[in-house]
C-alpha cells in the first residue's frame, strides 16, 4: 500500500484539518488577548460576596429615600441605611470563614469581595453622610451640598465624601496587592484603617444622631441642635478616610479577639458587655467603632511615650 503523505491528508479530510487550525487560531487569540480560564466559583461565599454587595446598594437607596420613609420600629431613612450597611459587614465576615471551612480561597473571590466592599463600606457611607448633612443645611428649601454649590460648607462636606471613596478604593487595591487571601485570614494585624472599620464608624455614629434625636425630642427635634450634632460626622469621614491609607497598624479583631483561644475570665467580659450592649446598643456601636477607629494613632502615640521614657 501507498503511504499517504501530509498533502494527500490535507485533501482526504478538508474538515479535521479545519477544526485543527480554528482551534490552534482560538488559543493563539487567548493567549495574545491575555485571556485564561476562569476557575468554577464556589457556591456560598461568593453568595455572602454578593449579599453584602446587595446590602451596601440597599443602604444607598434607602439613604435616598427622604424623610418620608418609615422604616421598621419607626426607623427613619438613615437609621434603616446604617442599619444595612452592618448587614453588610456581617456578611463580609462570614464570607471569609465560610470560604476557610470549604477550602475555596479564589482569586476571584478576593477581587469579587473588594468590589462589594467598595460598594458598602466606600460608597454607601459617603452618600448617607451627604444626604444627612443636606437633610439638615438648606438654603430656601434646597440643600447647599455639593461640588457647585456657592456655600464653602456644601464644598467641602462633598469633598469629604469624595476622598473617602477614593480613599476606600486605594485600601481595597492595596488590602488586594499586599497579600494572599490565606495570608490575610491569618494575619493579626492591618496596615491601615480596615474598610468596614471606617465604615462602622460613620455608620454607627449616624445611628446613634438618629437614636438621640427620636428618643429625647421625637417629632420636635429643634433644627439648630440637629445641624450641629451631624456636623461631627464630615470629620469622622475626614479622619477615617486618612486612616485607611494610612501605614497605621490596626489590631485583626476577629483573629485576635474571637477565633483566638481565650481563658474562662475573658469570655465571661465579653458577655457582659454584650449584655449591656441590648440596653445601649446603639451608644455600644459608635463607642466601639470609634475606639477601634482610634486605636490603631492611639496604639503609635503609646509605643512613642514608652520609647521617650526608656531612654
Amino acid at each position: 500500500m501507498t503511504p499517504i503523505n501530509g498533502h494527500e491528508r490535507l485533501r482526504q479530510d478538508p474538515a479535521s484539518t479545519e477544526s485543527v487550525d480554528d482551534a490552534q487560531k482560538h488559543r493563539l487569540s487567548r493567549r495574545q488577548r491575555g485571556y485564561r480560564a476562569m476557575p468554577p466559583m464556589v457556591v456560598l461565599p461568593t453568595l455572602c460576596t454578593l449579599g453584602n454587595l446587595i446590602a451596601g446598594f440597599a443602604a444607598i437607596y434607602y439613604a435616598g429615600r427622604g424623610d418620608s420613609f418609615v422604616g421598621p420600629w419607626g426607623w427613619s431613612n438613615f437609621t434603616f441605611a446604617g442599619a444595612l450597611i452592618f448587614v453588610g459587614m456581617f456578611l463580609d465576615a462570614i464570607d471569609g470563614s465560610v470560604a476557610r471551612l470549604t477550602r475555596s480561597f479564589s482569586d476571584i473571590g478576593a477581587q469579587l469581595d473588594s468590589f462589594a466592599d467598595l460598594v458598602t463600606f466606600g460608597v454607601a457611607p459617603a452618600y448617607m453622610m451627604l444626604l444627612l448633612i443636606g437633610n439638615y443645611f438648606r438654603d430656601q428649601g434646597v440643600t447647599i451640598i455639593g461640588a457647585e454649590t456657592d456655600h464653602a460648607l456644601g464644598r467641602m462636606v462633598w469633598a469629604i465624601a469624595a476622598v473617602y471613596v477614593c480613599c476606600a478604593a486605594l485600601r481595597l487595591a492595596r488590602y488586594n496587592v499586599e497579600a494572599s487571601a490565606e495570608q490575610h485570614s491569618e494575619s493579626r494585624r492591618f496596615r491601615g484603617l480596615p474598610s468596614p472599620g471606617a465604615a462602622g464608624a460613620v455608620a454607627s455614629l449616624t445611628l446613634l444622631h438618629q437614636h438621640l434625636l427620636s428618643v429625647r425630642y421625637f417629632d420636635e427635634v429643634p433644627t439648630v441642635l440637629a445641624r450641629w450634632a451631624s456636623l461631627g460626622i464630615p470629620l469622622v469621614v475626614l479622619l477615617s478616610a486618612l486612616a485607611m491609607v494610612s501605614a497605621i497598624p490596626y489590631v485583626h479583631f476577629a483573629n485576635r479577639f474571637v477565633r483566638a483561644r481565650k481563658s474562662f475570665g475573658y469570655v465571661v467580659r465579653l458577655v457582659i458587655i454584650l449584655m449591656l450592649a441590648i440596653w445601649w446598643f446603639q451608644e455600644t456601636l459608635a463607642v466601639t467603632f470609634t475606639a477601634y477607629a482610634l486605636s490603631g494613632p492611639g496604639f503609635l502615640a503609646w509605643r512613642w511615650v514608652q520609647r521617650r521614657t526608656a531612654k
